[in-house]
């Protein structure tokens, strides 16, 4: 499946500092019952986003007007901890989130976003913090995210660098999922295949 590539992403980045934000927090259970993806950009944050009247809460971070539309998040320690379901990075993707910056990740949430294009960042926590207190003043909360470069650069002109796996960095340059990823060694593939048949005749 393709991807849409992340090469440099420029935009607001909106502050959800509490630890351990679980992926029922993310995509409640009642949004899992679909047979398709539609609709769960409607799911995210539910109880956070939305009073018990169905108006939009106001005080939650995404229904400001400094953060609307935010293609980033500056999240707390082990965001997306819980289940391992995969709406939950669906609903970020439909609500128009590019990448995620933070000191720790679930490793299945991590995962989870890799495979579908979703950019994690992780930061040394006392930095991660830092930058999430800087961007919960709306005249800084615009930042760019250069992902060659491997590079935030902040309002301001502070720039953070970041570390990322060569293998991840490739496929979310490229717009490439596990698949895509894997048929991009596909000459490799096919000449181990054959060197192995020739090897081993009988398993032809």
């Amino acid at each position: 499946m393709s991807l849409q590539p992340f090469t440099q992403v420029t935009g607001k980045a909106a502050p959800m500092l509490a630890a351990n934000i679980d992926t029922d927090v993310i995509m409640p259970k009642q949004f899992l019952k679909g047979i398709d993806r539609s609709g769960l950009d409607r799911g995210l944050f539910f109880d956070l986003r939305f009073l018990a009247s169905g108006a939009p809460n106001p005080a939650f971070v995404l229904n400001q007007p400094a953060w609307q539309g935010a293609r980033f998040m500056v999240v707390g320690p082990n965001f997306g901890c819980g289940s391992s379901r995969e709406h939950a990075v669906w609903g970020l993707k439909q609500m128009g989130i590019r990448a995620l910056i933070g000191s720790s990740f679930a490793g299945i949430f991590y995962d989870n976003c890799q495979r579908n294009g979703v950019l994690l960042i992780t930061l040394e926590e006392a930095v991660a913090h830092a930058l999430g207190q800087t961007v919960s003043a709306p005249e800084h909360a615009q930042i760019s995210v250069d992902l060659e470069a491997q590079q935030i650069r902040l309002a301001e002109g502070q720039v953070i660098a970041f570390q990322i796996d060569t293998l991840r960095k490739t496929a979310l340059l490229l717009g490439l999922d596990a698949i895509g990823s894997t048929l991009q060694r596909r000459e490799a593939i096919q000449a181990f295949e054959r060197r192995h048949l020739a090897a081993n005749p009988w398993l032809s």
